[in-house]
């Protein structure tokens, strides 16, 4: 994008969002912009490399202590597949919410940092860069979180708004006289979050989240630039990409839900803009817990968000392994639910994650069969029912079959994976961390449960043993994640079904069955949901010679040369 472009571009924005405003702050900002370019030369990304990233999300601290520890594993995560990571919120904040409540934007935590509290701004910076660089010497992107929608209570901003009502900074936040605005908007967090305004004095301040992180104020041109400044400094440090955090909930409108308004998607934008002028294909990525529908929104034209979540998949995919019915999966990925989008644009895929099962985005009978189905302990409970929270282990009961098939079904539909720190070897829920969080903040957060640190030295002899639960599933996942890696059918290709029949032409429920396609790559993914043995009509003529999958797994065939599918079992066969 040349400077032309932006302009026009950056003032379509402006005067949708501020048409009673002068134009001379956006001029100012554009050659700022400008300005900024020329001192930033920046190295050009790989052009769509989030369609055949397989992304590996953790917290810093409990993956390995600090950056020094996350280095030494980076030849880990190289072997292991991934080819991205996510770090969860590494930037400064009073931790009350695991990183999300921001008190800077402009700096790493120092002690993730590995450095000591006198430590210079300079160091840091130049401590994170260096991480960069070594990352990337490894073949590892490196994505991590921004929160839009709000700061911390201990923001700079925020303690300089709270003095007094003329202070400059009070209107970067929405201050009002009583709670009589915005009434029509939903809680998102139902049962720990009572109201979404906060006393504070004779006023109250508006937020989404907690009460200790008050929501920016998008009505003030002055915070959209704040904060494109914020997406300038990272860009310039050579990040990779930034998860958008919160983003449905931007700006703000009476009468309104105040979620998906119109403003939202110009305030993305305007960032969009931002990002193509200066590094074009560093992924913004949208955090919209919302319908497809509404997801696909934030792509735009091309023109906002390069991915986005699918919330809605993660929960059909659980489904659909406890009813051993694959219509849930197929359902929610058919375009009456998930719209088609463009070439340039990515699903975000995910079986577990820092949060809970979400099931915001499911009908009142699916959230009552997946609830009852997997929250088999009362403290795993979210959200009064919305939502269970347990790692991936619990809720396939210690099971490597089924836990190899959750994750064989994740990594063959279509979109970027994500794994999970420790889910690679099947981390159980984190008790201790758990009851140490609650005591520390006063929350009683189930998501704590599916956090907490990885004990290395431990887990490096658990896996030692070849029999055990947690070895079989480290080599599943791993072997998995190597052939997807191998394999840009499954990053960009298309999907079309199989009615999958018996012998005698039944339909076979319990069998997920898909053929992907891409350039001259088809492979065809066969998954068994059931504890049954199936017996298929599909003949396997086009597997080795020696009868094995893409896995290297063993293809069971019958007398007549029909596949056969053992409890549980699954196999990717290479077509083309």
């Amino acid at each position: 994008m040349n400077k032309d472009t932006l302009t026009k571009k950056l003032s379509e924005i402006w005067d949708s969002l501020y048409p009673e405003s002068p134009s001379a702050p956006l001029e100012s900002f554009v050659a700022e912009l400008e300005s900024f370019k020329q001192k930033n030369p920046l190295p050009k990304q790989d052009e769509k490399w989030y369609k055949d990233a397989i992304v590996y999300s953790l917290y810093v601290d409990l993956f390995n202590e600090d950056f020094n520890g996350l280095e030494e594993k980076l030849p880990y995560l190289a072997d292991l597949g991934v080819n991205c990571i996510w770090l969860l919120p590494i930037l400064e904040s009073p931790m009350k919410d695991v990183g999300f409540d921001i008190s800077r934007y402009d700096r790493v935590r120092r002690e993730l940092l590995g450095l000591d509290e006198n430590a210079t701004d300079q160091e840091r910076e130049n401590r994170f860069s260096a991480f960069l660089a070594k990352a990337h010497e490894h073949g590892l992107k490196v994505i991590f979180d921004i929160a839009m929608n709000h700061t911390s209570d201990e923001h700079q901003w925020f303690r300089e708004s709270r003095k007094s009502t003329d202070n400059p900074f009070r209107d970067y936040y929405i201050w009002n006289a009583d709670k009589n605005r915005y009434t029509e908007t939903r809680l998102l967090f139902k049962g720990m979050v009572n109201s979404n305004w906060e006393p504070d004095g004779d006023w109250y301040y508006f937020h989404r989240f907690f009460e200790f992180q008050p929501d920016l104020n998008y009505h003030n041109p002055t915070v959209l630039f704040e904060m494109s400044r914020i997406l300038m400094y990272w860009i310039s440090q050579g990040v990779d990409g930034l998860r958008a955090d919160a983003i449905p909930y931007l700006w703000k409108k009476e009468g309104t839900n105040c979620e998906n308004l119109p403003e939202t998607h110009q305030i993305i934008k305007f960032f969009r803009a931002i990002i193509d002028y200066l590094r074009p294909d560093t992924l913004l990525l949208a955090e919209a817990c919302q319908p497809p529908k509404e997801v696909v929104k934030y792509f735009g034209e091309n023109d906002e968000c390069h991915a986005g979540y699918h919330f809605p998949l993660m929960p059909q995919i659980f489904k659909s392994l406890a009813t051993a019915d694959a219509k849930p999966i197929m359902k929610v990925l058919s375009e009456q639910v998930t719209p088609s989008i463009r070439e340039e644009n990515q699903w975000f895929t995910f079986l577990r994650v820092h949060d809970e099962l979400t099931l915001e985005m499911v009908t009142e009978e699916d959230r009552k069969i997946i609830h009852d189905y997997y929250c088999r302990d009362p403290r795993w409970d979210f959200r009064v029912g919305e939502g269970v929270a347990a790692r991936l282990s619990e809720l396939m009961e210690f099971n490597p079959e089924k836990y190899g098939l959750a994750y064989s079904i994740m990594l063959t539909l279509p979109g970027t994976p994500l794994v999970y720190y420790g889910d690679e070897f099947g981390k159980p829920n984190d008790e201790k961390y758990y009851e140490e969080k609650i005591k520390e903040t006063g929350y009683t957060d189930a998501r704590y449960f599916v956090r907490g640190e990885i004990d290395w030295e431990k887990w490096d002899k658990e896996l030692q043993k070849p029999e055990s639960f947690h070895t079989k599933v480290f080599n599943t996942i791993k072997k998995q994640l190597e052939v997807r890696k191998s394999t840009q059918v499954f990053g960009r290709g298309s999907i079309d079904w199989l009615e999958m029949v018996d012998q005698e032409e039944k339909p076979i429920d319990a069998v997920l069955a898909c053929i992907r396609e891409y350039d001259d790559e088809q492979v065809m993914a066969v998954h068994n949901l059931s504890d049954e043995t199936q017996n298929t009509n599909l003949r396997v003529n086009f597997v080795s010679e020696n009868d094995f999958d893409m896995l290297e797994q063993k293809v069971t065939q019958n007398d007549e040369g029909y596949l056969v599918l053992p409890p549980h079992s699954y196999h990717w066969f290479k077509l083309k």
